[in-house]
């Protein structure tokens, strides 16, 4: 990751948007690999995807914070550049089986089915939690997100 690259791009949003000033932000990827972050990425630019979500263990394991309604996220691709910067605008939390279609719809991912969702994510959690020493589940606790692009 060019440090310099994200810090250009985070004050050429701040002086477009000075009210964030002084805000925390986070800087990284969607998903996990490099293909992964560019194709996510470009469904958040062209409008397409709206929504995220994380295993809550994950935040637990890596001593993060749970994202809140105001976080901004610079998103970066999988050369680790930036792309855009989202703000999150509602967090709810649910099981992996509470995910409903609506929700899946707004991930922008596949064909937006919920059953596309469901075996894209499994096998998502799948891989990611085995890092930490998860296994998934269907009743696994989740951090589901909306956000809007506030620039790009």
């Amino acid at each position: 990751m060019s440090h310099s690259d994200i810090k250009s791009y985070w004050e050429n949003f701040l002086a477009a948007h000075p009210e964030h000033r002084g805000k925390a932000y986070i800087a990284e990827p969607f998903g996990d690999n490099p293909t992964l972050a560019d194709e996510l990425g470009n469904l958040v630019l062209s409008g397409v995807k709206s929504a995220t979500c994380s295993a809550v263990w994950n935040y637990e394991a890596e001593g993060e914070p749970i994202p809140q309604v105001g976080t901004l996220w610079l998103v970066l691709d999988g050369r680790n550049q930036p792309m855009c910067v989202v703000e999150t605008i509602e967090v709810t939390f649910r099981k992996y089986n509470e995910v409903d279609a609506d929700f899946a719809r707004a991930e922008g991912e596949d064909d937006l089915s919920l059953e596309s969702w469901r075996e894209g994510h499994k096998r998502f959690f799948t891989r990611t939690l085995a890092t930490i020493g998860k296994e998934f589940t269907e009743d696994m606790p989740l951090v589901c997100e909306r956000f809007h692009v506030i620039y790009k």
